[in-house]
C-alpha cells in the first residue's frame, strides 16, 4: 500500500493512494487505518513529505563503490550521523543552496520509515518495526563536509532532506534499482542489493544506540556518482517499486 501526506484546501491529511485517488485518513497510518470522507483526486492535492520524523538517522559509505569514489576504506561497522527534522521537504519543493557553501551535492538514497517504537531490536525482528520505504536525497554541502571533522554542518541546512513522494509498505527492499537524474541525465545508477549493511542489520544497529519512534527515518546510504547541483537544476531520485522524488534547486 502507498500512504501519503498531503495538503488539500488548506488542511493537511494522511491518506491511502489508490491509483489516481487518495482516501483521506482520520488517524496516523502508523497507528491504525481509519478513513474519513470521500476520495480526492491526486491531481487536486499537494503532496508533502511522507514523514514528520523526530530525527533522521543516516548511514555514510554504505555502498562499496561510493567508498572507493572518495578513496576511503569500506567501514567495518555502520558510520551513522543525524540530520535534524528541519532539513525535511517534500516532492516538488525547492532545495535551497546556502550562501556559506560553494558546492552542494545530491545523494540518492532509499529511506526506511519506522512504524513503531524500536529499542534494542533484534536483527531477525527488524522488519516488524518498519512501516515502509520512500525516496530520499541526502543533500550535502561537500566543501563543508571536507572542512569539518564531523558532518553535522554539511548535512543539516534547511531543505537538505527531500523525502517522498509517498511511503510504500508492500516492498522487499533487498533488490531495488536506485537512480538519480540531474536535468534528465542519469548520474547515479545502482541497486539496493549493493548495500554493505543490509536493512535488518541497520535497524538493529541503530536501535541498539537510540530509541526510534514511529515516523523516524533512516537513510541507508548513497551509491557512487554523487555530484554538484546549482540553481535551476531539476533533481530526481527514482527507486523501483516506489516512485520518483523530484525537486528543483534555488539560491
Amino acid at each position: 500500500m502507498r500512504f501519503c501526506r498531503f495538503s488539500h484546501k488548506g488542511h493537511i491529511h494522511w491518506g491511502l493512494l489508490e491509483g489516481e485517488n487518495i482516501k483521506p485518513m482520520s488517524t496516523l497510518p502508523f497507528i491504525e487505518t481509519k478513513f474519513n470522507g470521500e476520495s480526492i483526486p491526486l491531481k487536486e492535492v499537494k503532496l508533502l513529505a511522507p514523514a514528520e520524523p523526530s530525527k533522521i538517522v543516516c548511514l555514510g559509505l554504505n555502498y562499496a563503490d561510493h567508498a572507493r569514489e572518495f578513496k576511503l576504506e569500506v567501514p567495518e561497522e555502520p558510520i551513522i550521523f543525524i540530520k535534524p527534522p528541519t532539513t525535511v521537504i517534500g516532492p516538488e519543493e525547492e532545495i535551497i543552496i546556502p550562501r556559506s557553501t560553494k558546492r552542494v551535492d545530491y545523494e540518492a538514497e532509499l529511506a526506511i520509515v519506522i512504524g513503531k517504537e524500536a529499542y534494542n531490536v533484534k536483527e531477525e525482528k527488524a522488519f516488524e518495526y518498519i512501516f515502509g520505504y520512500t525516496c530520499a536525497n541526502d543533500v550535502t554541502a561537500r566543501d563543508l563536509q571536507k572542512k569539518d571533522v564531523q558532518w553535522t554542518r554539511s548535512k543539516s541546512f534547511n531543505t537538505f532532506c527531500p523525502l517522498g513522494p509517498w511511503i510504500e509498505t508492500d516492498l522487499d527492499p533487498s533488490n531495488l534499482s536506485i537512480k538519480l537524474l540531474l536535468n534528465g541525465e542519469i548520474k547515479q545508477n545502482s541497486n539496493t542489493s549493493n548495500l554493505i549493511f543490509k536493512i535488518p542489520y541497520i535497524v538493529a544497529f541503530i536501535s541498539s544506540i537510540m530509541t526510534l519512534f514511529p515516523g523516524d527515518v533512516i537513510l541507508t546510504g548513497t551509491p557512487s556518482g554523487v555530484g554538484p547541483i546549482k540553481p535551476g537544476d531539476i533533481v530526481e531520485v527514482v527507486i523501483d517499486k516506489i516512485g520518483t522524488l523530484k525537486n528543483t534547486v534555488k539560491e
